[in-house]
């Protein structure tokens, strides 16, 4: 088999009738500086598309020292619904970019996380996104320090090094919100955020009380359980049993909701005539429950645009953006008018 010929920035030069110096201009966007005409850069722009021209990165990074590389080391969110979309997010911002994204996951094992480091040093990548799956405090890891780094959907106290992260307690206020528009301030929340370190959980809740208590009311309650169906249907099926009459629920995640929706039906009662329930995630899940889920989504995608975009921004200032999360209004919230 042949092999086929890299095409040549000289090749463009010819194929456009000008110079090798003058084609490089206009591909390196200095046509207006080099005052090069109009009719010329559409010439060279055109041999472009025709020969299907790529520029040579390594001749590129050897001139310009960058690599036009963005390296994103996580715990494990590739294979995580929701950090898939954060990963999406952050490849789509470096594209727009003209960078490329190279990841590695750690599965949370630190000697592997240290060589993944390392090897991101080595590959002389723009600057590293540090990604975690759950929302949370971290160390920053030692090889980090002096790096060009962002943090996404996590955060290292005292640390001098940009964050991007959800505005969970502006969730956890907006849930509130919508049961205090439908006239319910009788709520109780379910679920406490089993991982250490997390932040998600207290600041849901921090935001659902603070909402509350500026309209005169309190949290009726929390009920205690881990974050997934199975502890959803238990923890509020004992709940129910024990005496529990619900209103409103603010569920920490959807898969908590699911579990409420079905020990909330196995006791008799109807979403939402009977109680009303508002979650955070705004998963697919949510969308497959009946009554469709009203729930908060947590901007995955828009997460991991911004920690790139804020990575390759040599003007960043650093310090912690966080991104507001919006309500997805399904049909587990009654209205005002039927609320009695």
């Amino acid at each position: 088999m042949k092999t086929r010929r890299r095409v040549m920035l000289s090749d463009v030069a010819a194929e456009a009738g000008v110079s090798a110096t003058t084609a490089s201009y206009i591909l390196n966007g200095r046509a207006d500086e080099m005052r090069i005409s109009p009719a010329t850069v559409a010439k060279v722009q055109a041999a472009v598309a025709s020969l299907g021209y790529r520029p040579n990165r390594s001749a590129r990074s050897l001139r310009t020292r960058r690599t036009a590389t963005v390296g994103l080391i996580s715990d494990q969110i590739a294979g995580a619904q929701y950090g898939s979309s954060m990963l999406t997010g952050a490849s789509l911002a470096a594209r727009e970019l003209d960078h490329l994204v190279v990841m590695g996951e750690s599965g949370g094992d630190p000697d592997l996380e240290r060589l993944l480091i390392e090897e991101m040093l080595d590959r002389e990548v723009d600057g590293v996104v540090y990604a975690t799956r759950t929302a949370r405090a971290i160390s920053l890891p030692a090889g980090l320090r002096g790096v060009r780094a962002v943090l996404l959907n996590c955060e290292a106290p005292g640390e001098q090094v940009a964050s991007v992260m959800p505005d969970d307690e502006g969730g956890g206020r907006a849930a509130a919100r919508v049961l205090l528009d439908a006239g319910i301030d009788d709520v109780w929340v379910i679920g406490e955020d089993p991982t250490p370190d997390a932040t998600a959980g207290p600041r849901r809740l921090a935001g659902v009380r603070a909402e509350l208590a500026a309209h005169g009311s309190a949290v009726a309650g929390v009920i205690a359980c881990d974050w997934t169906v199975e502890d959803g249907f238990e923890a509020t099926s004992a709940w129910l049993a024990a005496g529990g009459r619900p209103r409103g629920l603010v569920c920490m995640n959807d898969r908590l909701a699911m579990g409420a929706f079905q020990a909330l039906a196995e006791a008799g009662y109807r979403v939402p005539d009977d109680v009303s329930v508002v979650s955070f995630d705004g998963s697919a899940l949510a969308g497959w429950l009946r009554p469709v889920l009203t729930s908060v989504e947590l901007p995955f995608r828009e997460l991991g645009a911004l920690a790139v975009r804020r990575l390759l921004d040599v003007d960043d200032r650093g310090g912690t953006v966080s991104l507001p999360m919006a309500v997805r209004e399904g049909g587990s919230v009654r209205a005002s008018a039927e609320v009695g």
